[in-house]
């Protein structure tokens, strides 16, 4: 199995198509890569700008360059001696559009009788042996919908006609197919039935939007109706959606998949069983969201199913290194104090625990119902549960799914996990213990894998949906005290990382999972790595960054604004501003709005605020607008942001170095100050990264520069980021002995605490932590580190050392050093 040492993350879209990244090639083996890694390249949706919504399996996107592009990338990158890592969708297909997707087409035409019923997870007689389709509007009478979701006025837009030889049923700009034998068709070739009766012979029926978070009847990928769960579990769908994958290896184009989303299978152990078998044994990384604590199934890394996650867990473990565990009280305090004054629903709980309780139970109450219903009508036909009504088994089950700590469990592993819910939920119910009791056994309590019920497979597919949605999409935008930490497979609960911690999860993943990836950023990320960075220095400068609220707030209400009913959006938005500073209006605002939507507090996606929107709207223009204001904030800034360009370098170096596969996320490899999508998703311009490279590359490694010369001043053109990525990538790659063990290094002297590094075999990086602190404490002063006993060359700045070193020496020129063994 080819593995890599790196890889470099492109975002494949229409505007920069598979030709365009081919011709990266030259400019990622410069930085140091070894490895590219494509976002999805199927077919997907018309104008996707992600690729997640693939509506062909079978076809290399044209929109995205087509077949042929995609073998041209794959050979090119070979020829330079790189890999291709590709990310393949197995969970869901795109159905926004039902003429894009072939078998979803076919699905709606001909109902069960479809060659792809098989394919999709559909409840049939949950809805009279029909699919729900909710797309219709809200123009309904007074009194709302039927029961069927569907009104006369709405039904009454429905409009038949002919496109391409093929009569079809359209509601404004959505069209589906017609079931042979349900309509005909007068003298002129015109369909001569009403609409209404021609809608009611088909194997699906159109309901209003609202409906389908209750009564869906066929599993999405979280709440979005237009993702249709997909059942690889069934031979003939893997098969079928796995075509064009399987040539990849066939004609040796593709060297490994990262596989989103497999939380949302059946059976994701027994997919990348199939997988390895399919591909002929490639490395495959899994999107996978652990807990602090959790880990993998061991058989998974033992048999090499997979050989980790795509890197959110040290991703987690590398930012929290960089936070000052002194600042958790004063800006706990500091979130109090907002919770205390406002006054939206679901903003007064501050307890972590309490909050994402309620904000799971909201979902599987609401957005999720529909799919708890549907485990509630599988468990209904266990005799065991028979004495239960229908509604008692809602509620009991949405308990347990509201008291889940992790994702989901790979029964029997992680069955503790389940006994945990199963407790927690009984005792916060007693009303419904009884319930809860009984439906152990049934989701898995006790029970070999061969033998799990269909409801305790589909609980395991259910529970990691309402993780994403009540604790990634909701509870983090309403956990502000510190919004580094709210980042996606994270606990913001857990405030600090110590050296000493940091040092035995990274000797554990060099035992377990040496190729797994590690990553800082991504197209998911909540903020970039470099947004992080600077907003960690908050732990360093606390009580300053509360007198900041306090008074933007003071001058906000001075300007007739707020104070806002959800105060604790107000530090969630300014610590964004800040992170990404300097930053225009329009991508303040639009993150600012999503924020809010995202809590659910003042306003939401649907049915929100205009009034509140508006509000906050006009906090922002105050900010960016009101000269005292902007002063203030950008004063701060000021302050702040050389020990956030610190962060972010020794953020930087440990992720690169640390145990495992790095991943550099398009851009990232310089100063990228990028918030939640699409802010993350923006063009990169890759030319002139690549000239920038080529003039760091000449001052370094020109004899005549001298060294007080050769290193970048830490600012954000983010040449210093750039120096130490590519230095970093490029010893990875053509000195992989030096990176084959992991040791723990530890300096001594007054300011040891600032300093973490660790030797991998022969190359020892050293980074800066709490650089605000080791300011104000007058620097390193006495501190030394031992180095192991050999001379040593810093990769960044050129410098030699050897033995006992001291750090105001080691780190004169930049706060980080990559020291290669001479």
């Amino acid at each position: 199995m080819r593995t890599p040492a790196s890889t470099y993350r492109l975002q494949i879209t229409e505007n920069f198509d598979l030709d365009d990244a081919a011709a990266q090639i030259e400019h990622l083996r410069t930085l140091g890569i070894d490895w590219l890694y494509l976002s999805p390249v199927l077919r997907a949706t018309k104008g996707s700008t992600h690729g997640y919504d693939v509506v062909d399996p079978t076809l290399v996107d044209p929109d995205r360059g087509g077949k042929e592009a995609f073998d041209r990338l794959c050979r090119a990158a070979h020829d330079a001696g790189m890999g291709v890592l590709v990310d393949v969708v197995p969970n869901h297909q795109g159905v926004a559009e039902p003429r894009q997707n072939p078998w979803w087409w076919d699905l709606l035409r001909q109902g069960q009788a479809s060659p792809h019923a098989e394919a999709f997870d559909v409840d049939w007689e949950a809805f009279d042996g029909k699919l729900m389709i909710p797309v219709l509007g809200d123009d309904t009478d007074d009194d709302g919908a039927t029961a069927a979701g569907q009104s006369e006025k709405a039904l009454a837009d429905l409009t038949l006609r002919v496109e391409d030889g093929e009569p079809v049923l359209a509601y404004w700009d959505n069209v589906y197919p017609l079931a042979e034998g349900t309509y005909t068709l007068d003298t002129a070739g015109q369909i001569a039935d009403s609409p209404a009766e021609v809608h009611d012979r088909q194997h699906y029926r159109l309901v209003n939007w609202r409906t389908g978070d209750r009564g869906l009847n066929y599993r999405r990928f979280f709440t979005v109706t237009t993702l249709a769960g997909v059942r690889v579990e069934n031979p003939d769908a893997l098969r079928e959606s796995h075509t064009e994958i399987k040539r990849w290896f066939d004609e040796e184009l593709v060297d490994g998949l990262r596989i989103d989303h497999p939380d949302g299978l059946r059976d994701p152990g027994r997919y990348f069983t199939d997988l390895q078998e399919l591909t002929g044994g490639a490395y495959v990384l899994i999107e996978k969201i652990l807990e602090p604590g959790e880990k993998l199934p061991h058989e998974w890394l033992e048999t090499g199913a997979t050989a980790g996650t795509t890197g959110y867990d040290a991703l987690g473990t590398v930012d929290r290194l960089f936070v000052d565990p002194a600042g958790a009280y004063p800006l706990t305090t500091l979130d109090a104090a907002l919770r205390q004054g406002s006054t939206a629903q679901g903003t007064q709980e501050g307890n972590w625990p309490r909050m994402i309780h309620g904000t799971k139970r909201a979902v599987v109450d609401g957005a999720l119902h529909a799919e708890v219903e549907r485990l509630a009508r599988e468990a209904e036909t266990e005799p065991a549960l028979s004495a239960f009504s229908h509604g008692r088994l809602v509620d009991a089950l949405s308990e347990i799914l509201a008291n889940f700590e992790v994702y989901r469990t790979y029964l029997p592993e992680g069955v503790e996990h389940l006994e945990s819910a199963l407790r927690r939920a009984s005792a916060a119910r007693p009303d419904v213990a009884e319930v809860i009791e009984a439906l152990g056994p049934i989701l898995g309590v006790g029970t070999a894998e061969s033998d799990l019920t269909p409801v305790a497979r589909r609980f395991q597919q259910t529970s990691g949906m309402v993780m994403a949605k009540g604790v990634e999409d909701a509870a983090f935008y309403r956990y502000s005290r510190l919004t580094s930490l709210t980042e996606v497979g994270g606990d913001p609960s857990v405030f600090a990382v110590e050296p000493d911690q940091a040092h035995a999860e990274f000797e554990r993943r060099q035992r377990e999972e040496p190729l797994a990836m590690t990553t800082l950023s991504t197209h998911d990320t909540k903020r970039s790595e470099s947004v992080r960075a600077r907003i960690s220095v908050l732990a360093e400068a606390a009580k300053d960054w509360a007198s900041t609220v306090s008074y933007v707030e003071k001058q906000a209400a001075a300007a007739g604004i707020g104070p806002l009913a959800d105060r604790t959006l107000v530090n969630l938005v300014l610590q964004a501003m800040l992170g990404a500073w300097p930053i225009k209006r329009d991508r303040a605002v639009e993150y600012a709005l999503k924020a809010a939507r995202e809590a659910q507090t003042a306003t939401a996606w649907v049915d929100g605020s205009a009034e509140f929107e508006e509000e906050l709207t006009r906090f922002v223009d105050v900010v960016l607008t009101e000269p005292s204001v902007r002063g203030a904030f950008e004063g701060f800034v000021r302050r702040v942001e050389q020990a956030g360009y610190v962060n972010a370098l020794g953020q930087k170096l440990v992720q690169l170095t640390m145990p495992g596969v790095p991943d550099v996320y398009q851009g990232s490899e310089q100063w990228a100050p990028a918030l939640v999508d699409p802010d993350n998703r923006r063009p990169v311009d890759h030319a002139q990264i690549a000239q920038r490279l080529a003039e760091l590359d000449k001052r370094r490694d020109d004899p005549a520069v001298p060294r007080v010369h050769s290193v970048p001043a830490l600012d954000d053109t983010g040449d210093a980021k750039l120096l130490l990525t590519s230095r970093a990538l490029r010893l990875r790659r053509d000195h992989a002995d030096l990176f084959t063990g992991y040791t723990p290094l530890t300096a001594t002297g007054s300011a040891a605490e600032h300093l973490f590094a660790f030797d991998r075999g022969g190359a020892v990086p050293v980074a800066t932590r709490l650089p605000l602190g080791l300011a104000r404490d007058g620097g390193w002063g006495d501190t030394v580190l031992e180095l192991p006993a050999c001379a040593w060359v810093d990769e960044l700045t050129g410098g030699r050392f050897e033995g006992t070193v001291r750090v105001s020496e080691l780190l004169d020129l930049l706060p980080v050093a990559l020291l290669r063994r001479a």
